[in-house]
């Protein structure tokens, strides 16, 4: 997962924002038409674009079957059957297609999400650390501790529960990539905790489990590691006029990217 991550992140801090962060409205305009293109390519390399055509002609056909012989029961019946087949068959084509699609796609979302869907804390915000133990790692909340930067102040906490979590409230001081170091044993693992400078990645969640790959933002916990997560909420950046947070970037990316390649499937000879 983190060799996964920084790869990718290292070749989207390259191809994000080339205006810079504050001009979002470049990249989420841009991306979502380049996926929707990208997808018909895949589409059209991947898929039986005979068979799939074919299936769409035979379920049309069976349609209007069932309208012209809609007083015979039993041909209405079969040309029922008839349209349901084709129609499995046509969805059958698409399964390679979408599995094929589904990593570039992710990707590019991922990427969004991070640099985009989060703003950075400012001063005098306050904000909840949260730290969740791993199942069997040997380590109790009790043992965890953490050392705070000067820039953030600690306003409660640490708080404690049976379940193997841990809870800080803290206050922003100061400008700057903050970094608390968490410890829990003889391990050691920073959290970097954004504040002020701008629109920028704002890294929200360390894990050790696959969800690493949702957050780009900074490394994933080693495999080992006694903690499961190392969680920090931001707050959603404005992207007024697109939707804001992650759920916004996400519906505004699947319902581009799907315009986007809805208006260019002829022009690229795409059967869908």
């Amino acid at each position: 997962m983190q060799t996964f991550n920084a790869i990718t992140s290292r070749v989207f801090d390259v191809l994000l924002a080339p205006f810079g962060h504050r001009w979002a409205w470049f990249d989420l305009l841009l991306w979502p038409v380049l996926a929707g293109v990208a997808a018909l390519l895949i589409y059209k390399l991947v898929s039986n674009q005979k068979g799939i055509a074919d299936a769409k002609r035979r379920m049309m056909v069976s349609l209007l079957e069932v309208v012209l012989y809609r007083e015979n029961v039993l041909g209405v019946l079969v040309s029922t059957v008839k349209g349901l087949a084709q129609n499995l068959r046509y969805l059958g084509y698409n399964i390679l297609p979408m599995l094929v699609m589904i990593v570039p796609m992710t990707v590019i979302m991922v990427q969004l999400v991070a640099n985009y869907a989060y703003a950075p804390l400012k001063q005098g915000d306050v904000q909840l650390l949260e730290v969740t133990l791993a199942p069997g790692a040997g380590s109790s909340a009790r043992s965890v501790t953490a050392d705070f930067p000067a820039g953030v102040a600690v306003e409660a906490g640490p708080v404690r529960t049976a379940d193997g979590r841990v809870f800080w409230r803290l206050r922003m001081l100061e400008d700057g990539d903050q970094v608390v170091t968490l410890r829990a044993g003889d391990e050691t693992e920073p959290k970097i905790i954004p504040v002020g400078n701008g629109p920028r990645k704002v890294p929200v969640l360390r894990t050790r489990t696959w969800e690493a790959l949702l957050y780009p933002g900074e490394a994933a916990l080693p495999a080992g590691s006694a903690f499961e997560t190392i969680k920090l909420a931001p707050p959603d950046r404005n992207l007024k006029p697109f939707p804001s947070g992650e759920g916004g970037i996400l519906l505004w990316f699947f319902a581009a990217s799907l315009v986007a390649g809805f208006l260019l499937r002829k022009r690229l000879g795409v059967t869908l």
